[in-house]
């Protein structure tokens, strides 16, 4: 009786092996960004303003033109595609993002986004916010 217990759980576990590596082959996932800290190092806060409410835009930034000084009220997740973007964070620094690059954007640190280059700037921006929480804050407002 116990070999056909084991006979039955090997069969199991052999069937499952196979349903997960069917689905490995039929829909692979690679990870683009796993943190839980935006890019200068915050600690990634979510808005307990509401209920939760996940906004996706595509922004797209001007050869030659930058935004206003700002910050977010809800964690940012960015995935560039398209064009060098330029993010200078004042006393944080400044840093370069190429196409295909992800991170979780600053919250409280100001920040300003640059297009330096001559093609617009796409990037998908993804806020993990909350109903009354603003996804953008201008700086002085």
């Amino acid at each position: 009786m116990r070999m056909v217990g084991n006979a039955v759980l090997a069969a199991s576990w052999l069937a499952f092996a196979s349903v997960a590596a069917a689905a490995d082959n039929a829909y692979p996932t690679v990870d683009i960004l796993s943190t839980g800290k935006t890019v200068v190092g915050e600690d990634i806060a979510y808005p307990t303003t509401g209920a939760a409410h996940v906004t996706a835009s595509i922004v797209t930034i001007a050869p030659g033109a930058e935004t206003v000084m700002h910050r977010h009220g809800a964690p940012l997740f960015a995935y560039l595609l398209e064009g060098v973007l330029t993010v200078d964070y004042g006393a944080k620094g400044k840093r370069v993002y190429q196409p295909g690059e992800s991170f979780m954007e600053a919250m409280a640190v100001s920040h300003r986004g640059m297009n330096l280059g001559t093609v617009p700037v796409r990037i998908l921006a993804v806020y993990l916010g909350a109903d009354g929480a603003r996804n953008v804050v201008l700086d002085g407002r």
